[in-house]
């Protein structure tokens, strides 16, 4: 009986080391889990995708600015001249002008334009009597190759200068003449052009001019926007050709449309 009283003393004494190391465990296990959830919270965020989107945010402040001109613009229009300079004592003011250019764009204040202009330059009636002429015609055909400063003043409003070559054609036909050949040239026919060696020829039609000259221009110019790419413009240029001594010096006022 005392040995069976003995085992039975050690085998509870055994279970309760047992059921004292189970729970033992049991509260370390559970003491040990708190603290591992703050340490996976406090995990950084991955660095990468912050930067990915500040790079994405500062790209997109970093857009190109769309250019403010157009490459290439073009004008047309018409209008009316007036001469001055020699031109003044044998062709009137008041014949019509056509004009056209383009003009290539490399900033929005700098450019180079090339205009064409017809210009009808009237003789006058004292031109006439010199040349004992009942009528005739003389107009100029011009190229100009400018530097453009464009002048921007509002939203709306802006104006240019232009300046620079100039190439002129000169060209005229009396419809007859009463002047006896091979007589003194007087001053007409010396601006005319048709004159050799101080005498009307003979042997040519002095009639017709035709005279190449070259020279410059300088001109300015106010605009008005219509729409988004057509302006309203209007300018104002001295003309000036030379060629032999002889000079055409006119001044057109123009009125048209670029675009």
């Amino acid at each position: 009986m005392i040995l069976k009283f003995v085992a039975a003393t050690r085998l509870r004494i055994a279970f309760q080391a047992i059921a004292l190391i189970v729970f033992g465990a049991t509260a370390i296990g559970s003491a040990q889990q708190p603290s591992s959830a703050p340490a996976q919270a406090q995990q950084p965020a991955n660095p990468g995708s912050g930067q990915e989107a500040q790079e994405e945010e500062s790209s997109s402040r970093r857009k190109a600015k769309p250019k403010d001109y157009k490459n290439w613009s073009f004008n047309v229009g018409g209008g009316g001249n007036l001469t001055y300079g020699t031109t003044t004592h044998f062709a009137r003011g008041g014949g019509g002008v056509i004009a056209a250019g383009v003009a290539r764009n490399y900033s929005k204040y700098f450019g180079f334009r090339l205009d064409f202009q017809w210009n009808n330059l009237p003789l006058r009636p004292a031109a006439l009597q010199l040349a004992q002429a009942p009528g005739g015609s003389n107009h100029v055909y011009s190229f100009n190759l400018d530097p453009i400063i464009n002048l921007p003043v509002s939203k709306d409003w802006g104006g240019y200068i232009v300046f620079g070559p100039g190439f002129f054609r000169r060209s005229g036909k009396l419809d007859s003449s009463q002047a006896v050949l091979g007589s003194s040239c007087n001053a007409f026919w010396n601006w005319w052009g048709t004159c050799s060696a101080g005498s009307i020829p003979i042997n040519k039609d002095f009639l017709s001019e035709g005279m190449n000259q070259w020279g410059y221009n300088v001109g300015a110019g106010i605009t008005r926007k219509l729409r988004p790419n057509v302006e309203l413009y209007g300018e104002f240029r001295f003309e000036h050709g030379s060629h032999s001594g002889n000079t055409t010096d006119y001044r057109p006022i123009t009125v048209g449309v670029r675009w």
